[in-house]
């Protein structure tokens, strides 16, 4: 005997996996339109505290309150851009003498290497490194052209979302109340903990004599939002530039690994945790599931909007009985998958 509830179940999963796979090809083929306008979404979501702000304590009007924050959010921009372009010149300015250090490491390590027994030609295998650089410099340099005009559209995006938000308030239940309140939630408290880390690890970094300072703690603060990968990717970022650096010691080297880990290690898993609490209610597993696949999507912007993304698809999920199960399976809650809607 059939059982009609266990065939629909079935039938819900085949569509889902379906949908799944056919929105997924969507958003990785509308990539150039969807990630400018989904990451203007959240930045306006995480920019409308400001608003509320100027609203109701100051008694501005809504256009004057958005017109001032989008001048904050150019001017941050903006500040980002200058430091940018500050370290690349730097980086210009310095590229010969990292040349000439990157040449002396190899050549120590060649004279500890017997490659002339094997046939290897030191000078060919000395090109090769250097080839390396230049070309990461160069990709370099074109993913910050991209970063920027993509920018110039993320703010065209956010200014019509945020003029065009409503002023009025959104029953309390309501399910897209629900969403506002948890990703406006977790956008705040990671903007302002991102920026506590990248603050502290330029900080650490410049005292201890590190070139493009400024630039790693950028970094740290973009990639505190990747959950666990960016935390060990901003610290590891320095070691090249430290490795190459002229006049640095061995402890020096250390430091520049040791304190910026330490900080991401405090906020990360002290800090945070205690702050913001289990705000989206997500497993581990599930977040680097979806770091994994978003960034296969939609590259680095994808990873860094993964765990949001993921928490609004978990909301809608909770609103259905069919796909409660879903919602119990991103947040790790294996025990009541098999339990009857």
């Amino acid at each position: 005997m059939n059982d009609p509830t266990r065939d629909q179940r079935i039938q819900t999963v085949c569509l889902f996996v379906l949908a799944t796979v056919a929105v997924a090809g969507a958003l990785y083929w509308l990539q150039a339109v969807m990630v400018p306008f989904v990451l203007s979404l959240f930045i306006a979501l995480g920019m409308s505290p400001l608003i509320d702000l100027q609203t109701s304590k100051l008694r501005m009007p809504r256009w004057l309150a958005v017109v001032v924050t989008l001048l904050v959010a150019v001017a941050f921009l903006g500040l980002v851009g200058v430091l940018i372009t500050t370290s690349a010149n730097g980086l210009a300015a310095n590229a010969y003498t990292y040349q000439a250090q990157v040449r002396g490491l190899i050549d120590g390590l060649l004279e500890r290497l017997p490659l002339e027994q094997y046939g290897i030609d030191p000078n060919e295998f000395v090109r090769l490194p250097l080839q390396a650089i230049s070309t990461m410099a160069v990709g370099i340099a074109n993913a910050f052209v991209a970063l920027v005009s993509q920018g110039s559209i993320v703010l065209i995006f956010l200014m019509f979302l945020l003029l065009g938000g409503s002023a009025t308030t959104r029953p309390v239940g309501g399910m897209w109340a629900q969403v506002e309140s948890r990703v406006k939630r977790y956008i705040v408290f990671k903007f302002i903990l991102s920026g506590i880390t990248g603050v502290l690890v330029g900080l650490i970094l410049s005292m201890l004599g590190v070139d493009l300072a400024g630039a790693f703690g950028l970094m740290a603060f973009l990639l505190n939002f990747i959950p666990s990968i960016g935390s060990i990717v901003a610290t590891l970022l320095p070691l090249p530039v430290v490795l190459v650096s002229p006049d640095v010691s061995g402890l020096t080297i250390i430091l520049a690994l040791v304190l910026p880990g330490a900080v991401q290690m405090f906020i990360g898993n002290v800090v945070e945790p205690k702050v913001m609490g289990d705000e989206l209610d997500l497993h581990p597993v599930t977040i680097l599931l979806s770091l994994m696949i978003w960034g296969a999507i939609w590259g680095i912007v994808g990873m860094l909007l993964a765990t949001p993304i993921v928490a609004v698809m978990k909301i809608f999920f909770e609103r259905s009985e069919l796909t409660r199960p879903v919602a119990d399976l991103l947040a790790g809650r294996l025990d009541r998958l098999g339990e009857a809607p």
